[in-house]
């Protein structure tokens, strides 16, 4: 019997556009706000299953359901930027319940917060952006679009992060830092100073290899 305070709460339908190690974690994001996943795309034919929810190729499914919400659960930032310009869907985002996110941070469409971040005032989020496990985002930080912060990262206030960029896992970003766009931070670095665009950055303190 669902209780009254549960009937309030309006559940959502997501499909997820990607069937590998990233929609098996998103997934359990959507199981975990008490929403509902009807099924996977993906365009493995040989995947019919994942954590027991069925995978369909894209050609096979109709791509507009109703009421209907899709997140491209993809890891790699570029494969997401490329699927978005292509598929026309209503994409919606995802927030684990765990998380703690300020009431004037932003978070727009097709982004996913997994468990334990936290997303601190006047933050702001693009769009199909991974902020991933523990991480944390400090005040007024401004993340482009198709960014994934990686489990564990910590940026400063007023962090910018250009679009596509990765953080590594437990890398640092010190307040007022500006990252440019396609960038890798390696795991572990501690960035002390500005990042161009499209360039490779690991240790302690960054410095670009690449």
């Amino acid at each position: 019997m669902i209780d009254q305070k549960t009937a309030m709460i309006q559940i959502q339908k997501f499909i997820l556009y990607g069937a590998g190690e990233q929609g098996a974690v998103t997934a359990e994001v959507i199981e975990s706000a008490g929403n509902q996943l009807l099924y996977f795309i993906d365009q493995d034919q040989s995947i019919k299953t994942k954590i027991g929810y069925d995978v369909f190729p894209q050609d096979e499914i109709n791509l507009n359901v109703e009421d209907c919400h899709y997140i491209i659960s993809i890891g790699t930032n570029s494969h997401r930027k490329k699927i978005s310009s292509e598929v026309d869907l209503k994409y919606g985002k995802l927030i684990h319940p765990s998380s703690i996110i300020s009431k004037r941070a932003t978070i727009n469409e097709g982004s996913v917060v997994m468990p334990g971040v936290c997303v601190n005032t006047l933050a702001e989020i693009g769009k199909h952006c991974i902020l991933n496990t523990s991480c944390s985002i400090d005040h007024d930080c401004k993340i482009g679009d198709f960014v994934h912060i990686s489990p564990g990262a910590t940026l400063g206030g007023r962090v910018k992060i250009g679009e596509g960029t990765q953080i590594g896992i437990g890398a640092s970003i010190l307040p007022g830092i500006n990252i440019g766009k396609w960038c890798i931070i390696g795991a572990g670095a501690v960035v002390t100073k500005d990042i161009p665009d499209g360039v490779t950055a690991v240790g302690v303190p960054a410095k670009i290899i690449k």
